[in-house]
């Protein structure tokens, strides 16, 4: 289904959930944004890359593009914090769905360009959302991404694991596990496992499809174990099938972090830089790996 017809009928959907005749849904220039509120939000898809042989993509990790309606860029990262370092009341639980929905919607429409090459789509969710359906998690999005003509077992679905939400950890999992029995793959993201034996415990139980961590954090971090820790980590991910992600690699000592503690799989600006052409054979091919 072309594009146009593909924003026509979300919008025609969101009308009729809502009772409202508001058309959240932009094409402009190939590209689909939404409104929400006062900002609008877009798609940038970075590759992630087999660590040891960076030319080859095996998917793209969906982050969010934002910039106010007179289209006044603003850092990603800064509007993800507004929405997910606070905890908020179940009250607030509503806008979040929808926020997560309205996104994931855009992401997957924006990525209709890309799924030629096989590879695995990797979109951030809430973990508000999660709590906040209490039943048939992935239904939703299940019907988008069909309608698009792909399939969920393309479509990993990350959350980001916040120590505010600890005790809610039960409740995560058996969430998560309803995405992953309609197909979906699951992935747990951290910036650095700070509580080895609490996050340790996570992922034994829930066994993901990978595991990342943020080079940037670990940059900052002053830890004499901290090889030690990351090899322990790479063991654990990979005793149930797993793999290791290392995510945000802007230099050289991060790339080369990636490379020593064994990381499977790696993402971040060092590898889109001209530079970086050193890694990339003349004789290989820039391609996408099927996933599984």
């Amino acid at each position: 289904m072309p594009l146009q017809n593909l924003v026509g009928y979300f919008n025609d959907r969101f009308g009729q959930e809502h009772r409202s005749s508001f058309r959240p849904f932009i094409l402009e220039e190939g590209k689909i944004s939404a409104l929400f509120g006062p900002i609008k939000i877009g798609s940038v898809f970075s590759p992630i890359r087999q660590a040891l042989k960076p030319s080859e993509i095996i998917g793209h990790a969906a982050k969010l593009k934002v910039s106010t309606h007179e289209v006044q860029h603003l850092y990603s990262d800064e509007i993800e914090n507004l929405l997910a370092n606070q905890p908020h009341q179940v009250s607030d639980f509503e806008s979040i769905i929808n926020f997560d929905r309205l996104s994931r919607t855009v992401h997957m429409l924006n990525y209709l360009p890309l799924t030629h090459l096989q590879g695995a789509l990797f979109v951030e969710v809430d973990p508000r959302h999660i709590l906040g359906i209490k039943q048939d998690h992935g239904a939703y999005f299940e019907e988008v991404i069909r309608q698009c003509g792909l399939e969920t077992k393309n479509v990993v679905i990350v959350m980001p694991v916040n120590s505010h939400y600890a005790r809610h950890y039960q409740e995560l999992i058996t969430g998560l596990d309803n995405y992953r029995r309609r197909g979906y793959q699951i992935a747990l993201k951290f910036d650095y496992v700070a509580q080895e034996s609490q996050s340790f415990e996570l992922i034994s139980k829930l066994s993901p499809n990978y595991v990342s961590l943020s080079a940037r954090h670990l940059e900052q971090v002053r830890d004499n174990a901290l090889f030690e820790k990351l090899r322990d980590l790479k063991a654990l991910v990979a005793s149930s099938g797993g793999k290791t992600i290392l995510q945000q690699i802007d230099q050289k000592r991060s790339e080369s972090l990636a490379r020593n503690t064994n990381f499977d799989l790696v993402q971040g600006s060092y590898y889109e830089r001209p530079s970086a052409s050193v890694f990339f054979p003349e004789s290989a091919d820039i391609g996408v790996g099927a996933h599984g």
